[in-house]
Parts: structure tokens; sequence; C-alpha cells
């Protein structure tokens, strides 16, 4: 049975990976949860599977070397997908310390606890050993808005202190596979959306905020282009690579999703609109009224785009959701989950690890 060591797996992409791999392979495989539990890391999103012999949470931080250290030694570790990671801008804005701790200081220490536990004495790694880096487009910067793209071979330039922490990391893999012959590979991935993602985050925010008929915030002109990725799709994307790619191969994956937040803004309360029977009372406050603009945000790239085209060709694996589908589909779990959101905005979604786990 072959054991993966999921680093952030309590989190919005995180615990979606967790799901989508037990539907593939079931008792198949082993999966151990490393999460800190941050306001993120919320372990309601695996309540339905934490009864599996297969699945083990453990509550630590990625910084916490001696922990990290302790579940290599008592584990047969075969694949790291290190998802853990500070990852919104704003907060990087405000508080850019703890994103160079947690997303810099703690991918070394993931590094340092695979090397040492999977280093042989002459220098090489046992065989099908796997370390996956999950990191973002950001690290690129912006694009202009003349159809250029993305591509692996872009210069890194970050803009926010979140993305120039997520930079560093992947330059801190980049060179143990240099330096080491580390047997990891990295991927940069366009914006997720689906289910269990975090209220602070565009969609679910503004999915939150309509259905509670509060204003729809809009950073400047609400022309930013984002590319958008269904969270399933990233999904499969990520173990196709642990599975097909080459060791020290980097992958671009995006949606070919272009969009500007303004449009996603209208179409989420257009979908709801149309999904909302007659009857809810929540319709009558479903219209653009409720788009509000506000202050840009400090250093706000105007456009992201990924070109797929390495993964498409190398590894075999491409979208398959469409927005319209794939909002659909979001929208529609949130409809089914209001508990989970009122848990989550609340707070209360924090006690759940007490009560389970306590």
């Amino acid at each position: 049975m072959r054991t993966y060591l999921v680093t952030g797996g309590a989190g919005f992409i995180g615990s979606n990976y967790i799901h989508y791999m037990f539907d593939k392979y079931g008792d198949e495989i082993r999966i151990i949860n490393v999460d800190a539990l941050t306001y993120a890391g919320n372990l309601e999103n695996l309540s339905d599977i934490e009864g599996r012999d297969n699945y083990e949470f453990i509550k630590a931080d990625i910084c916490d070397r001696e922990a990290i250290e302790k579940i290599f030694a008592e584990n047969e570790i075969d694949r790291v997908v290190h998802f853990a990671a500070e990852s919104h801008v704003d907060r990087s804005i405000r508080n850019p310390e703890v994103f160079v701790q947690t997303n810099v200081l703690g991918t070394l220490v993931m590094l340092n606890c695979a090397k040492k536990a999977w280093e042989l004495e002459d220098g090489s790694f046992k065989s099908g050993k796997r370390f996956l880096h999950v990191s973002t487009d950001e690290v690129y910067g912006s694009l202009e808005e003349d159809g250029s793209y993305f591509y692996e071979t872009t210069p890194y330039d970050p803009h926010s202190p979140y993305s120039a922490s997520k930079a560093s990391s992947d330059m801190v893999v980049k060179s143990y596979i240099d330096t080491y012959h580390f047997p990891a590979n990295i991927t940069n991935c366009s914006n997720n959306y689906g289910a269990y993602q975090f209220p602070e985050k565009l969609i679910p925010l503004i999915i939150n905020n309509t259905l509670c008929g509060k204003k729809l915030p809009v950073y400047g002109d609400g022309k930013n282009v984002r590319d958008w990725l269904y969270v399933m799709d990233h999904a499969k994307a990520i173990d196709m690579v642990c599975e097909k790619a080459q060791p020290g191969e980097k992958y671009n994956i995006g949606g070919h999703n272009e969009k500007q937040n303004i449009e996603i803004i209208k179409t989420i309360i257009d979908t709801i609109a149309e999904m909302l029977p007659d009857s809810d009372p929540r319709k009558a406050h479903v219209n653009y009224d409720l788009i509000t603009y506000v202050t840009d945000r400090k250093g706000h790239d105007r456009r992201y785009a990924i070109a797929p085209d390495k993964i498409r060709s190398e590894i075999g694996w491409e979208p398959e959701t469409a927005f319209k589908d794939g909002i659909r589909l979001t929208i529609q779990w949130y409809f089914e989950h209001q508990d989970w959101m009122q848990h989550v905005t609340s707070g209360d979604y924090q006690k759940y690890y007490e009560e389970m786990y306590r």
C-alpha cells in the first residue's frame, strides 16, 4: 500500500485532493494528513472520511522539524504532496512575516525531513519516492492584456509578500533538485474554485454575500483577469504529475478560463438568481445593486494566464470542467452546505477538532 503524506490536507485544495484520491484509489492507498489547523484548515472538510482505516490526521506545524521527522520515522512515506501554505494576498500585505515563516521555512523543513528519510548512503534516493511541491501562478507576476501566457520558462517576478514567499519556496525546492538530485516536482496552478473554499477568497465570498444580501466588494475597476480552474481538475493533475512526471520537472496547471473579476461576480449573481426558486425570499435581493467598488489592493496584478501546454503534451492532462458547469456545481454545493458556511464564518469550525480529536 502506497503511503501519501499530504500537508495542509484540511484546507481547500488539500481536502479536495484527499477526496479525489480516495474516490479513485479507495483502499489501495494510505493517506496521512498533516495540518496545523490555522484559520483556513477545517476538519469538517474531511468528516466523511475520518473513519477510514487507511486515513490518519496529525495536527502539526510543518515548521516543527521534530514533529515532521517523527512522522517520517514511524511511517514509510512514498509520496509527499505539499499543499500547506499561507495563501491569501491581503493577509500577506498585513503580516508578511508569517508567510515567509510557513511558506519558506516550512517547505525547507519538509524537504530536509524527506531527504533524511529517503537518502541512501551513496547520496541517491530510495526508488519510487516523490515530493510534489504545489505552488501558484502568482510567482510569475503580472501579464499585459495582450494575449500572452505564463510558461514554465517565464521569469519569476512576484509582487506581493505572498507570491514572493511562494517564489522563494519554489527556488528552495529547485535547489534540492539541482544540488542533491532530490526526487521532486513543482506545479504552478491558476486560481482554483469549488467546494470547501474558505470564504475570504473571491468566489465563496461573493456566493455567501449574495445569499445574505450583503455588499459585494470589487477591487479597483474589477477588470483584473484571472485564469480559473475547477479544483477537482487540479487534484487530477497533481495525481498524474506524481505518477507520470520525470523527477525534477516543473508544470504549469491552468484552466484556459480567463475572466475579469467583475465578470465572475455578475456570473455568480445571475446563476444564483436562476437557481433560487421564486418562493425563496433571498431571491429579491440577488441583483447587481449589491456590487460595491472599493479601493484597489496594493500591488494588485492585472492579469494571470497559464499555458498548460507542457502538462498536456508530457502527462496527458487537460482541464475537463467548463467554467459555466463548475460554477454551477460550486454554487449548488454551497446551497447544500449552508451549515458549513455558517460554521466557517462564525468561527465554530475550530471547535470540530476539540470535539472529535480531544
